[in-house]
């Protein structure tokens, strides 16, 4: 009788990138990274949102090999990038942010040579798959120089993703995009997020975030401020704002309102109503107005507002857009 082979203990990877103490210190001690840990969960679509000169670029140059860090240590796939970067890198695509391409070379021989520099065996198919994806199987002959700027950023991203990546990086991925093409390009990504593809992204439309990403993080000045699913930031950050138009204008806050976090505005004649985000805002405002009506306190409109993203991103690092770096 023959004895089994002995078993293999395999680990199991919890993150598909795991980020420790990373940090990026330049020779003229210019701290680019402040020591970042961060962990990014396999198929999730990550937002990172920064103002200008943030860090945003430099974590992702450092996750890709294009900075030398400082310190910290980076896992990916479950792999020390320090010693198995090759083979970690392998499964990683990334769509910079500049576009820096042969502005000479033909689509489809562009996208077909960026599948070759992984050692990967050339593939039509796959190529023109991708390409048609990207509506780009109509320009696959054309020079890369011929194509519009949103159209060239689809040949980064087409490029970026030729070797059948895990693990994609979008840096600023919309910029200089027209709204109908930006959308696509939404469309796109939550396309790859259900194939599987893990997406880390950064972007100074703010409305792609809230739109598309699983969770955010808020990067400034080096330092990695925060983390959170959207969701829970948006309700534990956000605030919501009534405004009550009123029949008749008040000189002041009737004590039976006390209650209620109200105060007057416009002379008297709007009660404005702030509240924290999430269901207990709602719950406050339906009593708020039930309370009027009881009083016999006429109005003639309601508006209510919630917080975006963007309003708790100024209130984090201030009044200051997001952008490169």
């Amino acid at each position: 009788m023959g004895t089994s082979p002995p078993l293999v203990h395999i680990p199991k990877v919890e993150f598909i990138l795991d980020i420790r103490g990373l940090e990026k210190t330049y020779a003229g001690g210019t701290v680019a990274l402040q020591p970042t840990t961060l962990a990014i969960r396999k198929g999730e679509i990550f937002a990172l949102l920064g103002p200008n000169g943030a860090g945003k670029t430099t974590l992702i140059g450092l996750v890709c090999g294009l900075v030398r860090p400082t310190g910290g240590t980076i896992h990916a796939f479950g792999l020390d990038m320090a010693k198995d970067w090759r083979a970690a890198r392998a499964r990683i695509g990334l769509v910079p942010q500049e576009i820096s391409v042969d502005m000479f070379e033909e689509v489809g021989r562009a996208v077909a040579y960026s599948r070759a520099l992984f050692g990967l065996p050339a593939d039509p198919a796959r190529i023109e798959a991708l390409l048609k994806s990207l509506s780009l199987w109509d320009k696959r002959h054309s020079r890369i120089q011929s194509l519009s700027g949103g159209m060239k950023r689809r040949v980064l991203i087409a490029k970026a993703l030729a070797h059948d990546p895990e693990l994609l990086f979008l840096d600023e991925p919309t910029a200089g995009v027209d709204v109908e093409l930006r959308r696509d390009m939404w469309a796109l990504i939550a396309g790859l997020r259900d194939q599987g593809v893990t997406v880390i992204l950064t972007t100074h439309y703010i409305e792609e975030a809230e739109e598309m990403a699983d969770r955010i993080g808020v990067i400034d000045q080096g330092e990695l401020k925060l983390v959170e699913d959207k969701r829970s930031l948006m309700s534990r950050l956000g605030r919501t704002e009534a405004r009550i138009a009123l029949a008749q204008p008040l000189t002041a806050v009737p004590e039976t309102l006390s209650n209620f976090p109200v105060a007057l505005d416009e002379g008297g004649s709007v009660l404005c109503f702030r509240g924290a985000g999430g269901g207990d805002a709602e719950t406050g405002i339906a009593a708020l107005v039930k309370a009027l009506v009881d009083q016999g306190i006429d109005f003639t409109g309601l508006d209510v507002r919630k917080s975006s993203l963007e309003d708790i991103f100024v209130d984090l690092v201030g009044d200051r857009p997001p952008g490169e770096a």
